[in-house]
């Protein structure tokens, strides 16, 4: 006879909670249902190795049969089963008073409740509008039961005719839920969920090619490795056992660069493989490439709180039971142990790292390009991976040259420290834009490190508060004689109205739009009329604000540069020498107005000294416009720059040819 009752809840919207609270993604229903099998398989393994089931075991699997035309779909197992009394305890007793009690009063520990509360099981009704367990618990003894609910409190549970031992769930789909009828939709959520649960789950059959399409085999189709790779012990695997699962986790990638194995059980349990992807393309960098997984059972892809976030740039897999979930499984809980297994990941991360340096540095060499960018980001977001990352970190020079922080220290110091006792490290970000600033480093036997990463200029920052006594300047950041300064320089003499002059000269020939910062100096009559550069400071400070550095105020700024004119260059010393005897000398200015002066007679006395200047200012502007040689070597800088384009560069081009004829 049929048992009728209502699920022990006294709020009538217990589903609605289920389906749009506690779980907003409906396709995990199928991953609690297997999860449930599983269990029920493992727990009769643990009996039956205790002595405590004696019968037969048979062949433990989980099947998964789907009937498309009648949109059922059954989650069969032959593990413990269960009794009458076991199915009111367990599916009967949702052992809370209201859904807003409930969700109050578990809001902070919510992640243990599935096992506790049978919840799992209840995401069935998300998708089907009547549930059916058939049973037979594996007790001497014990009888089958059957157990119906239409997804309203109300049930019936009665005797059933099932003879062999384990648990047959069927899901009647509702209308809106037809894509689960559909067997591509079924496999693919067996293959996201369950692709490694221990128990293998068996979901249709082999096929076969024959006569001009594929047929079904005898053969059950097994969906998953019931043994993945980072369950057995490290001494077991080659090297090709973690390429070729790397290969399962991410068929189209390409080989990874070396991987770490992650194995502890104390104070957490922890397993799991990460590998070092390549990099290739380091501004669309791969995240959400770490799966969780909780026994074996795939949890999400999301592990930002389980690991730091520079870790989220590794691929591979994590599993644990120890780390907490919401009721969905879907988003982690804050907890201590988390912060534990984030430490303990950063220190086997940094000691792979280190034994590479140690035992295999050609090979960190060869993969430096690919890894830099993992390593800087890690320095930069983490304290504790940085003081790590100085002893095993490499520097790269233009030439292709290694160095640890040591080594280039050593290498460097004698040649490049600056009269402050300070050792300066030049870098260079595009040699082929650069060559020339490298070449004049290179004469002066200076050493140019190669810093072509996106977050290098941050990066230097953070290296010049970690290494003492140590500044960076970018190559071409200023003339080479000024970027180690050995002793203090006798700067060039000029009046007030020669560096006025020699200002907007420049100037009126410089393209419009920038900042300019115009000075002379003497460096040498064999070196360059013009030197453009960008201040160290301002450049990289507006790099970082490029990328997020909170540097606003910089990044807001105009590009600006500073222009540097070799006062002793023979065709500098020509053009100075024509605007001295072409532009006729600043007349002199008119009086200022005395202290006990009107504010009109003040006004009148500016205007009139600004008037002068003014004049004198056109008269050195239209001299600037119309000499030819100016214009050549202005451009010629701009050209070395980069920074001569459209019809500045025709122009340039039509007077260099008018310049040799």
């Amino acid at each position: 006879m049929a048992n009728k009752g209502q699920i022990g809840v006294t709020t009538e919207n217990i589903f609605p909670v289920i389906k749009q609270f506690l779980y907003s993604d409906h396709e995990i229903f199928l991953r609690e249902l297997v999860a449930n099998a599983v269990d029920a398989t493992e727990k009769l393994k643990a009996l039956a190795a205790s002595g405590d089931c004696k019968e037969e075991l048979g062949d433990l699997k989980v099947h998964i049969e789907l009937d498309t035309k009648e949109n059922t779909l059954k989650i069969i197992d032959n593990g413990i089963g269960m009794t009458e009394e076991e199915v009111d305890k367990y599916i009967n007793q949702i052992a809370f008073s209201s859904a807003g009690e409930f969700l109050e009063k578990y809001k902070d520990q919510i992640g243990n409740i599935i096992g506790h509360f049978g919840l799992g099981f209840y995401s069935a009704f998300m998708v089907s509008k009547k549930v059916t367990i058939e049973t037979l618990s594996w007790k001497e003894g014990s009888k089958a039961v059957k157990w119906t609910c239409d997804g309203s409190p109300e049930y019936t549970m009665e005797p059933c005719e099932k003879a062999e031992r384990g648990t047959v769930i069927t899901l009647y789909l509702d209308d809106d839920s037809k894509e689960y009828a559909e067997k591509s939709r079924i496999e693919g959520l067996l293959q996201k969920y369950c692709k490694f649960m221990p128990v293998p789950i068996v979901f249709g059959k082999e096929q076969e090619w024959k006569d001009g399409k594929y047929v079904d085999t005898d053969k059950d189709k097994v969906i998953n490795s019931v043994e993945p790779l980072w369950t057995k012990a490290p001494s077991e695997l080659k090297d090709e056992d973690y390429k070729e699962f790397y290969r399962t986790l991410f068929p189209m990638n390409e080989e990874p660069l070396f991987w770490i194995h992650l194995n502890v059980d104390y104070p957490f349990n922890l397993t799991g493989i990460l590998y070092f992807p390549k990099l290739k393309d380091r501004v669309a960098v791969e995240r959400n490439k770490i799966f969780l997984y909780c026994n074996q059972m795939f949890v999400t892809d999301h592990v930002d709180n389980i690991v730091p976030d520079f870790m989220t740039l590794l691929h591979g897999v994590i599993d644990s039971p120890d780390i907490p979930l919401n009721v969905s499984r879907s988003y982690l809980q804050s907890d201590a142990a988390v912060k534990k297994i984030s430490t303990y990941i950063t220190k086997k991360v940094a000691d792979r790292l280190e034994s590479i340096f140690k035992e295999e540095r050609t090979q960190l060499e060869e993969k430096w390009d690919n890894l830099k960018l993992f390593i800087e980001y890690g320095m930069l977001s983490d304290e504790k991976f940085c003081e790590r990352a100085l002893k095993f970190a490499l520097l790269k020079d233009v030439d292709g040259k290694y160095y640890s922080f040591d080594e280039y220290k050593e290498a460097v110091s004698s040649v490049q420290t600056d009269k402050d006792k300070k050792l300066v490290y030049l870098y260079a970000t595009k040699p082929e834009d650069q060559y020339s600033f490298i070449q004049a480093a290179k004469d002066k036997g200076y050493n140019v490190l190669l810093m072509d990463c996106e977050l290098d200029a941050h990066y230097v920052n953070l290296l010049e508060q970690k290494l003492t006594d140590t500044r960076f300047a970018r190559v071409d950041s200023d003339a080479i004689e000024n970027l180690i300064p050995k002793e203090d320089k006798v700067k060039l003499e000029m009046k007030e109205d020669e560096r006025y002059d020699l200002e907007n000269m420049f100037k009126a020939v410089l393209p419009e739009g920038k900042d300019y910062f115009v000075q002379g100096d003497n460096l040498g009559a064999d070196a360059a009329p013009v030197l453009i550069t960008q201040n160290e400071f301002m450049r990289r400070y507006r790099e970082m604000s490029a990328l997020g550095g909170g540097m606003n105020f910089y990044g807001s700024m105009p590009e600006s540069y500073n222009i540097t004119v070799n006062m002793e260059n023979p065709l500098v010393a020509r053009i100075w020498a024509s605007k001295l005897s072409d532009v006729k000398p600043q007349a002199e200015l008119p009086a200022e107005a005395p202290s006990d002066a009107s504010e009109e007679e003040k006004t009148k006395a500016r205007e009139a000294r600004e008037a002068v200047r003014r004049a004198h200012r056109a008269d050195v502007e239209a001299f600037a416009s119309d000499n030819q040689l100016l214009h050549q070597i202005v451009d010629l800088a701009l050209l070395g720059n980069g920074m001569l384009k459209g019809k500045s560069l025709s122009d340039f081009i039509a007077r260099s040819y008018s310049l040799i004829k």
